[in-house]
Parts: structure tokens; sequence; C-alpha cells
């Protein structure tokens, strides 16, 4: 008896780092101390120095039931994307640049090939944010989950001068909303839509063509979940001060604004102010849900909002635009009891 006839391939393990290496370099930043297969990940702090008083920042995620997609689809190229989102956009909503991020896979079987795909994603998502893909971890764990399934969880870090500390304390009555235009369904409320769905969730119904979305509904599906970091950093370089951000993920826009409100303000959300995507369109039709419920669970096609001074909205936007971001004004912030207002 050996580790292999018990399920576990060490030589699989060993073949997955090698494969995945050149993927991880292509996220290397300056700051990133030793190479790969080091027991931890080491980053100098060198470059933050400069600031006054720095603050980390720390986001963990995961993909959640979408990877159900991804096994259906056979397709594992994008989901390290929306790991690597759910995780940068939470610190970036702070205010923070990401610095580096870990991811952690874990599979019933470790095919190579698979577990590489997986992190040339997560390494793409890494690119996007300029996060330094630092460790990881590839857990083969027989007899826990099916050979041909995997979960996947990361955790970013990032920092922040405190005086750039976006934390809605300056928030006030006649503030603009500006939000970002989402990619879609992004990695959040998967367990609706696969019930909405569950007559199309194989092959074939995944790879059904639907004219309203212009694409297939697995397509439309596991499009990666959109990284914000650049824009909202093209936002602080144009001058703007953004007095409150939300990123919007589960819970959709019910629970997440009133998380960028301090007491006394409200947010007055106008719905005719951009297109719905058609996805949420044929979701809601199809699962005859509410629209309340439907907000209270999809990003409804803006996956970020920010709060600025009226004075900063053209500024604001164009510096979205400039950093390649879809943004629109969607309301506005006013004296009230702390919540939303959809209108």
């Amino acid at each position: 008896m050996d580790y292999k006839k018990a399920g576990v391939d060490i030589e699989a393990g060993y073949k997955s780092v090698e494969l995945m290496k050149k993927h991880v370099m292509e996220t290397m930043r300056p700051e990133v101390l030793g190479g790969i297969g080091g027991f931890s990940g080491a980053f100098s702090l060198e470059a933050i120095k400069g600031m006054e008083h720095p603050v980390l920042l720390s986001g963990t995620d995961g993909v959640g039931t979408k990877l159900k997609l991804a096994f259906l689809l056979d397709k594992h190229n994008t989901v390290g994307i929306d790991c690597v989102a759910m995780c940068v956009n939470d610190v970036a909503c702070a205010g923070g640049e990401p610095l580096f991020f870990l991811d952690y896979i874990a599979c019933g079987k470790n095919v190579p090939e698979k577990i590489a795909e997986i992190v040339s994603g997560v390494a793409d998502g890494c690119k996007q944010s300029n996060a330094a893909l630092v460790g990881g971890e590839t857990a083969e764990m027989p007899g826990f989950y099916p050979e041909d399934e995997y979960d996947l969880a990361g955790f970013a870090v990032g920092v922040v001068d405190q005086k750039d500390l976006i934390d809605g304390k300056d928030l006030a009555a006649g503030d603009v909303l500006i939000g970002m235009a989402s990619s879609g369904v992004h990695s959040n409320g998967f367990s609706l839509v696969r019930k909405v769905f569950e007559n199309e969730m194989n092959k074939e119904g995944l790879n059904t063509y639907y004219e309203e979305l212009g694409t297939t509904l697995g397509e439309a599906l596991i499009a990666p979940t959109k990284i914000y970091v650049k824009a909202l950093r093209s936002v602080k370089e144009a001058g703007v001060k953004v007095k409150a951000c939300s990123h919007i993920t589960g819970g959709g826009f019910y629970e997440n604004i009133p998380r960028m409100l301090k007491e006394g303000t409200k947010a007055v959300i106008k719905k005719d102010s951009y297109e719905v995507p058609a996805i949420f369109k044929l979701l809601a039709a199809k699962g005859e849900i509410a629209e309340e419920m439907m907000y209270n669970t999809y990003n409804m096609g803006i996956g970020m909002i920010v709060a600025v001074d009226p004075a900063d909205v053209e500024k604001t936007v164009a510096a979205m635009k400039e950093a390649g971001e879809t943004p629109y004004v969607i309301g506005s912030v006013e004296a009230g009891e702390k919540g939303v207002a959809l209108c």
C-alpha cells in the first residue's frame, strides 16, 4: 500500500506545480522575494515606506456554486478570475491597492493540466489587479470531493495610506452615486441560477444560443467577474476623493449599498438610469422572481458603486471610461434613515 493507491498522486502534484509556474511568474512584482515553491511567500514592504500611516487590507472569498458550470462546460480558465475579483474588489473598495494573492484548490483528483488551467485564470485576475500570486495550495482529497470536481478560494492583501481610506465618514446629502457595469451575474446567486435553469444544466442546455443574450446560456453565465481595481485607481489618480464605495456581491443592492452609508443618509437609485443586462431579465422571467428579490440577490448589471461630490462627477466618469469601464450616474445620497430606495 502507498499514498497513490489511497488516491493521492504526489507525482501529479509535482507536475501541476511545473505546469502552473509560467502563469505564476507572469504575476510577479518587484517586491516579491524568493522564487516559487517556498513554504511561504515573501513580499517586501519597502515600497510602502513612503506612506504616512500604511494600513493593510485583506479580503478572502471563493467562487461558490458557479464552479458547477465550469464542471459542466469543462471550462476552467475563467473561474480563477472570479476568485481573484471577489477578493481584490473588496480591497479596492476601501481605497486599497492589492499587493499579493494566494489561492487554495481542493480537488477529488489532481489532473495537472486542469489545475494549471485553473491557476492560469487566477494569474489572469492577478495581472488585471497588479497583485502578485505569491503562493497557494492544491489539496488532493479523494473520497471528500468527486474525482472531476474541485473547490477554489483565495486571499488577498492590499495597502492604503490611512488618509486615503474610503470609509464613508464624509458622505453627505447631495453626493452623486456612480455605478460601473458588471459583466453579468459575476459570482453570486448561482444556487438560484441553477435552480431556475435546472433543465438546462447540461452541456446541450448550456451550449444553446439565446437571441436575447447574443450568446449561449453557458457563455453568459460563466463570464468572469469584473475587476475594478484599475478603474478605482484611475479615479484616485484623477484627483477625485471617493467618499464611499460598495462592491455589489451577494445580497445585491439592498444588502451591499447600505454598507457604504453612514447613519442619517440613504441611497436613492434610479432603476432607469442604465439598461439591466438581458441575463437578469431572462432569469427573472423564467424563474418568476419578483423584482425586489432580484435586486436583493444580484448585482443587476452594476458591479461597483462610488459616491462622489457633484463637482467631481465628470472627472470620475472620464477616469472610469479611460480605465475601460462603463459608468452610469445611477442616483444620489439623501438625508434620511439609512437604507436604499429604488425608484
